[in-house]
């Protein structure tokens, strides 16, 4: 997937508002997709980008959390945690399929679809320079910015 032209989409964010890849050209921006709103691994992973989010903005590069909760779930999500960055509602599934991270899961022995955690970094130009998958929480973020410093 890196190198290519990141897939198309169009989905609303906590607020309603269209954000389509068309809308981030121009800067470097960090798609991180996650589970579900308000679940132990999300919220970490969610304060972590808020928490290194300056880091980040000064490097020049922009923030999306995706998920598929709806942007009511969305909007309380952002506010619990003071998130300074926009959550996109892929309540359809579509920008997930189209990104390959909507995956078989299994719990328990329970097989299931769902969100495997994943972060995409997509260029100025659109095209997407590096795919996280699998994510572990624990230090994710300090990785991406390491990884986003050494590439120009």
């Amino acid at each position: 997937m890196p190198g290519r032209k990141a897939p198309a989409f169009s989905v609303p964010d906590q607020d309603g508002q269209t954000v389509s890849l068309n809308s981030l050209k121009g800067q470097r921006t960090v798609l991180y997709f996650y589970p579900k709103d308000h679940t132990p691994g999300c919220t970490q992973e969610s304060c972590d980008f808020r928490d290194s989010f300056s880091r980040l903005e000064s490097m020049g590069i922009r923030v999306y959390g995706v998920s598929r909760d709806n942007e009511s779930s969305h909007r309380k999500f952002k506010d619990k945690l003071g998130l300074p960055f926009p959550l996109l509602s892929d309540a359809e599934g579509k920008m997930c399929e189209a990104f390959g991270v909507w995956k078989e899961k299994s719990l328990y022995g329970r097989k299931y679809m769902g969100i495997e955690r994943t972060t995409v970094v997509i260029g100025a130009d659109g095209s997407i320079e590096k795919v996280y998958s699998k994510v572990s929480v624990k230090g994710h973020v300090d990785q991406v910015i390491r990884d986003l410093n050494g590439v120009e």
